[in-house]
């Protein structure tokens, strides 16, 4: 028998790093205040950290996967944290794909990999397709950011906060 793992999803841009819109330039990588001391944390307490992150500034023509895989690289030496999984989605919003968020096509990918158990999972972004593409599989949603709350999601000011939340839960 597999045993199953807990996994926290994150969004990138504007949730783990500032999101300046189609980041294709590895030296504007900036990490967001108390980021790699939440990732450390939750790392701790034995969640995986996968990353899943839209980008349709490949499927607009804007930068290519080899610009993406430098920005991923910078991300990943810039976090500190070792990442379980990074998956993305190159394609526009109009594609109809099922791997950009909402749709939860990263997420199902990235729980075959790492044998992750949706129910005991959260999905954290600064988006409502962030949070909705989580939810929809059964993981608990944080949206950080200002808008207004996605329905059956909590809300928090960045991600300490949300790692706050997700560890007094898991208590």
């Amino acid at each position: 028998m597999i045993d199953t793992e807990h996994a926290v999803f994150l969004d990138r841009d504007g949730t783990l790093i500032e999101d300046p819109g189609y980041l294709s330039d590895p030296a504007k990588v900036r990490v967001l205040p108390g980021v790699p001391d939440a990732l450390r944390r939750l790392k701790d307490a034995g969640y995986l950290l996968i990353i899943t992150t839209n980008q349709s500034g490949i499927g607009r023509g804007l930068y290519t996967e080899r610009d993406y895989e430098l920005v991923t690289d910078a991300v990943q030496s810039e976090l500190g944290v070792e990442l379980d999984g990074v998956y993305h989605c190159p394609h526009t919003p109009s594609s109809g794909c099922s791997c950009r968020k909402p749709a939860p096509g990263m997420l199902l990918r990235a729980a075959r990999d790492h044998h992750v158990e949706f129910v005991h999972s959260w999905m954290v972004g600064d988006g409502e397709r962030d949070v909705m593409a989580g939810l929809a599989l059964g993981c608990r949603g944080i949206y950080v950011g200002r808008n207004p709350t996605p329905p059956g999601a909590h809300r928090a000011a960045d991600l300490g906060e949300a790692t706050e939340f997700i560890l007094s839960v898991r208590k």
